[in-house]
């Protein structure tokens, strides 16, 4: 079929997304096609445009965060039928590896390909100007349309808004489970969020939900700190040293217990000021992405290590997509989990530039690309 689709025909040049008309194959074995209502605006996606992670091929259809209705399925589908509604999980899991039969499903072997170029088979679903086009997290949600396979789709209940459940492909899992998972944030704790976009209010929400007594966030950009204080900031400051001063009033100068870094880009001189305000015995979680060329890290790690503390990186914050999207829904519906305040403006796939201009400039919790009917 003919749709359109937003690529980067030159990745790691800045130079932007073209929507333009694309052709999508039919699905294969064990994939669906599915019908987006709406796709998120993701730092990740600009990475692949910066260039902070590197693409030795093109051109790519962006988009990881998406939600919709199966339209059509392939051969060896089991466990879907036309009609249901599903979030595509930006990390597929096949339930059968080493990782996922662990319960750590965010790290299937199937994900080692997600930035391949291909879907999971090696081929090309999708086509433009004549040529292969590689699908973002093997989905390409940057399109009314998507063919993937069903280890990256989650059934949800039909209640749910589709363009709120977009979000719970990536950012809302990646924030809530780094506090709830990654975390382990214990009752009573002190917490330190540091940047709160799309990622970090919901790592708020997380230490929220774990009974986190003090979540002092960092950012800034006023409009997001104000929204913070909704998400369950119990205090906000613009930067770290009026954090410091926050976190020793709080603690009577033992640090917190959990810092969390879920900033837009992972520059290695964020971590030293984030661990200086962690307690001994805390947890510094890296939930952010950095570029992929940054070795450099000023590190105090005499004071690290005497002091006990621990590091802790996390890939979609440490959640089983499976188990926490399903979860999530049951919150979402409950009352108990924002997703509606997350989206402060919607787009159409025509501005997505503009979207991802206003994303970087601070202006959105999230922004979402929004589908015709």
């Amino acid at each position: 079929m003919k749709t359109i689709g937003a690529l980067l025909w030159e990745p790691g040049t800045k130079s932007g997304w073209s929507v333009e008309e694309i052709e999508i194959d039919p699905p294969k074995s064990r994939e669906v096609r599915v019908k987006l209502a709406a796709s998120g605006i993701c730092h990740s996606d600009d990475h692949v445009d910066t260039g902070d992670i590197p693409l030795d091929w093109a051109p790519i259809i962006g988009g990881h965060e998406g939600a919709g209705v199966i339209e059509e399925l392939g051969p060896d589908v089991t466990g879907f039928e036309v009609g249901d509604h599903v979030v595509l999980s930006f990390l597929p899991s096949c339930g059968s590896c080493r990782m996922c039969t662990i319960g750590r499903s965010n790290m299937c072997e199937r994900g080692a390909g997600v930035l391949g170029g291909f879907a999971p088979d090696g081929t090309h679903r999708i086509h433009a100007r004549g040529q292969g086009v590689g699908p973002f997290s093997y989905l390409g949600t940057f399109s009314p349309y998507v063919v993937v396979n069903i280890d990256s789709c989650v059934k949800i209940d039909k209640d749910i808004p589709l363009d709120k459940a977009a979000l719970i492909g990536c950012g809302v899992p990646t924030g809530w489970g780094s506090s709830v998972y990654a975390a382990d944030i214990q009752l009573g704790d002190t917490v330190v969020v540091i940047g709160t976009g799309g990622v970090g209010m919901n790592a708020v929400q997380g230490a929220r939900h774990k009974g986190a007594k003090n979540i002092v966030t960092i950012d800034p950009v006023e409009f997001k700190r104000d929204m913070a204080k909704q998400f369950g900031a119990t205090q906000t400051v613009e930067n770290f040293d009026q954090c410091r001063e926050v976190v020793d009033h709080l603690t009577n100068g033992q640090g917190a217990d959990v810092v969390i870094i879920t900033v837009d880009i992972a520059y290695g001189h964020l971590l030293n000021p984030a661990q200086e305000m962690t307690r001994r015995g805390g947890t510094l979680v890296l939930t952010s992405a950095a570029p992929v060329t940054q070795r450099d890290v000023p590190f105090d790690l005499f004071t690290f290590a005497m002091s006990g503390k621990r590091l802790q990186g996390t890939l979609y914050g440490s959640t089983t997509a499976r188990r926490d999207i399903p979860l999530i829904t049951d919150m979402y519906r409950r009352g108990e989990f924002k997703l509606d305040e997350l989206i402060t403006k919607t787009y159409k796939l025509e501005d997505i530039n503009t979207a991802f201009k206003d994303m970087r400039e601070g202006k959105n919790i999230r922004g979402v690309i929004m589908y015709d009917e």
